[in-house]
């Protein structure tokens, strides 16, 4: 038996895991594609594995401890929500004292992570931190927390193109833009599940601000995101192989138009989840042209 599982009993550890989301990696995939997308389109090359392993753990660490930070200042409204009901936060299986040590645990990790970098890239990482400490107090004063989350979501390319030292430009600026555009897509089909019981508590969200017009403007978005990265592949000179990728993702974006056609939550729950399978084909493309 190890000395953590004396000091702290084996469901308390479960259930601190479930409040990081260590067991839903959805999340941290979401995160991670773009990001890495940036470190190979940054390095021009295969990127040393000391940096891959720096943005492969650091996203999962952060990913992680935004999950607590938003647990920690949803708790008293999750128990009204029925995705949300039986979290360990709402039903009072950790406190709010234990989840606070865990998150500041896996922000020290991560902060040894971004330490064997340089300079900038822990100066963006401070940004990052930052963004997502606040993202989870958006939904109570605005209905564009989605776009929070985009800004949040999108700070790992920026800091991959300083960890490699190249210059923060035109092919940044594009996937930056892009990946904030895709996020605001698949966050409102995951807050479309939550619609019902948002309006009951009190949360806002832009799945309650678009309305009936939901459908739609997440259709824009997806076709701004596939527009921006197909910008990006010109001013890249990428291949042909990326350009059939992008036809990929559109027929994943109207697939996922199909799901939430009808606005049914677990509809609604798997067009978001689809979302992992348009970053992993966004990434294998960047991939192969390197």
């Amino acid at each position: 038996m190890s000395l953590a599982t004396l000091l702290i009993p084996r469901e308390k550890w479960l259930a601190l895991l479930q409040v990081a989301r260590l067991d839903r990696p959805i999340g941290s995939l979401l995160l991670l594609w773009p990001t890495l997308c940036a470190l190979w389109m940054a390095a021009g090359a295969l990127p040393s594995l000391h940096l891959i392993f720096v943005f492969t753990m650091g996203t999962l660490l952060t990913r992680s401890a935004g999950c607590i930070a938003n647990d920690l200042a949803d708790r008293n409204f999750d128990g009204h929500v029925k995705r949300t009901a039986q979290r360990p936060l709402a039903t009072g299986r950790v406190r709010p004292v234990e989840a606070m040590g865990f998150m500041v645990f896996l922000l020290t990790l991560a902060l040894a992570l971004v330490l064997t970098t340089n300079l900038s890239t822990l100066l963006w990482a401070i940004g990052a931190v930052l963004v997502a400490g606040v993202y989870p107090l958006l939904k109570r004063v605005t209905h564009l927390p989605q776009v929070g989350l985009g800004i949040a979501f999108s700070f790992g390319i920026p800091m991959a193109y300083a960890a490699q030292g190249a210059p923060i430009g035109i092919e940044s600026g594009l996937l930056f833009l892009a990946n904030l555009s895709w996020v605001i897509a698949y966050d409102t089909c995951y807050a479309m599940v939550d619609r019902d019981d948002d309006l009951k508590v009190g949360i806002r969200s832009t799945a309650i601000l678009f309305g009936d017009l939901d459908r739609v403007i997440v259709a824009a978005l997806q076709a701004l995101t596939v527009m921006l990265l197909y910008l990006l592949g010109k001013q890249l000179e990428f291949t042909w192989h990326y350009q059939v990728t992008l036809g990929i993702i559109a027929l994943l974006f109207i697939y996922q138009q199909g799901l939430i056609w009808t606005r049914q939550r677990d509809r609604c729950f798997s067009a978001f989840l689809n979302n992992q399978w348009v970053g992993a084909v966004l990434f294998l493309s960047v991939l192969t042209q390197f």
